[in-house]
């Protein structure tokens, strides 16, 4: 057991909510697992340590006062567009909210099974590969084609 936490102490996550009992309870359940978690009450405060370290996941929430986890994605995506970011709302049915409208790799929806649901997104998103620079770079060596015989 002690690898397996060994391996998730290197991974930071940070959590944005300007709801204590959320973060809270978001921080419990990823600490619990092994990841460094740090938490955020506000968005601006959140861009701010995410221009002075990289987190290798951030989950906020989407109903913030001041800046809507939406626009808290775009201005994180400038800032360090490496981070998987996670949305978390309970509006996302009733807002069609969606990670081609959101910006965010991972839309979940508030609810009994938000845990579960958000421990498999993080795993998910860390076992990710990182994206390549260009996505035409391997252009340069492309592969034999296959000729079928006769």
């Amino acid at each position: 057991m002690a690898s397996a936490s060994s391996r998730t102490t290197q991974v930071r996550v940070l959590i944005v909510d300007d709801n204590k009992m959320g973060l809270l309870a978001r921080r419990s359940v990823l600490e619990e697992l092994g990841y460094m978690v740090v938490t955020s009450a506000a968005p601006q405060e959140a861009l701010e340590l995410c221009s002075k370290q990289h987190f290798d996941v951030a989950i906020t929430d989407y109903k913030m006062p001041k800046m809507d986890g939406v626009d808290l994605i775009a201005k994180l995506r400038k800032v360090d567009p490496l981070t998987a970011v996670i949305l978390i709302s309970g509006f996302t049915d009733a807002m069609g909210l969606n990670e081609q409208n959101t910006g965010a790799d991972v839309v979940l929806q508030k609810s009994a099974n938000e845990v579960n649901a958000l421990i498999r997104a993080v795993n998910r998103l860390l076992r990710k590969p990182a994206p390549k620079k260009k996505p035409g770079s391997q252009a340069a060596s492309p592969k034999p084609e296959k000729r079928k015989p006769g």
